[in-house]
């Protein structure tokens, strides 16, 4: 059996964008081209990869199983491309990471900028992916490289196909207007601990209804012995804190996400939250040299952070 790397290549999309369609445009190609081409993967491999729902199709168990292959094996066809341009003594191709939007934007801008310096030829191509959509995204080789985070109720479960290299720990904090002392404590700005039963009687603004942070918002605010009173629900960080800014509602964030444009006060909670942020791989893909320099170069800024 001989196994033609762009015929794994359109598997591989299949699994990840769901349509013949779909990958037939990505590669520009037309549906029925794309539907040949996996059709004689199916008679190269002697499997019944697709199943045939309507018009449209899913992978089986096998195809599930060859897209995993398939994934290795042109990321390892990548490494050998890279590895030849390597040649020239500076690393150099392409390197797609996918973060959350407050780590695109506290670290992997930053990132950017290092490596366009002191690295020109690696070509880093930036995503924003929230966390909860960023291990399948990895999984299915969308990306190289994700930023992403284990928030306060605790890690996932270990994946085998993910490698993980930690990068930094995040605090969770109030978040309040600057002209609003806490409450019979310090004043404006402090970084006092704070205590969140002293602001039951507050406003709230949380993100949308179902996402980690708002859940985090009543959890704790339940667990301290009130139900918050939200005023306001926002899909942005930005929007929040322009709402806390205002004057109109106090929040809990993850520091990261703390812009620093807006005048806000930040305050550490007396019983603190943290949740983990890392870079992920996969765990059986060959890095490329560029890869490498990236997660160096990622832990390096973390390191800085984390000790500013």
């Amino acid at each position: 059996m001989r196994l033609n790397t762009s015929r794994l290549e359109m598997l591989s999309m299949l699994d990840s964008l769901g349509t013949v369609r779909a990958v037939a445009a990505a590669l520009h190609l037309s549906p029925s081209a794309v539907s040949a081409q996996l059709a004689v993967l199916e008679a190269e491999t002697h499997a019944d990869l697709l199943h045939r729902v309507g018009r449209r199709v899913q992978l089986t168990a096998a195809g599930r199983t060859l897209a995993r292959h398939a994934r290795v094996i042109l990321d390892q066809v990548k490494a050998a491309e890279a590895d030849l341009r390597d040649l020239s003594g500076q690393p150099a191709g392409p390197v797609r990471l996918a973060a959350f939007s407050s780590a695109v934007r506290t670290l992997v801008i930053p990132l950017a900028a290092r490596l366009r310096q002191a690295h020109p030829r690696i070509e880093l191509e930036i995503s924003e992916l929230d966390p909860q959509a960023s291990h399948p995204a990895l999984r299915r080789g969308d990306c190289d490289i994700i930023v992403t985070a284990d928030f306060a109720d605790g890690p996932a479960p270990p994946d085998p196909d993910v490698q993980t290299i930690p990068l930094l720990a995040d605090a969770i904090v109030l978040v309040t207007p600057q002209s609003v002392p806490e409450p019979g404590r310090a004043e404006p700005g402090t970084r006092e601990p704070v205590d969140l039963a002293d602001f039951a009687t507050a406003a709230w603004s949380v993100d949308l209804p179902g996402t980690y942070l708002s859940r985090l918002v009543t959890s704790s605010c339940r667990q301290a012995g009130f139900e918050p009173v939200v005023a306001g629900r926002f899909g942005s960080y930005e929007l929040l804190l322009a709402h806390v800014e205002a004057g109109l509602s106090v929040s809990l964030l993850p520091e990261l996400a703390v812009d620093r444009r807006y005048r806000v006060a930040v305050r550490p909670l007396r019983e603190p939250l943290t949740r983990q942020v890392y870079a992920a791989v996969r765990s059986r893909a060959a890095l490329t040299a560029a890869s490498r320099i990236v997660l160096d170069e990622l832990r390096a800024l973390s390191a800085a952070r984390a000790h500013c």
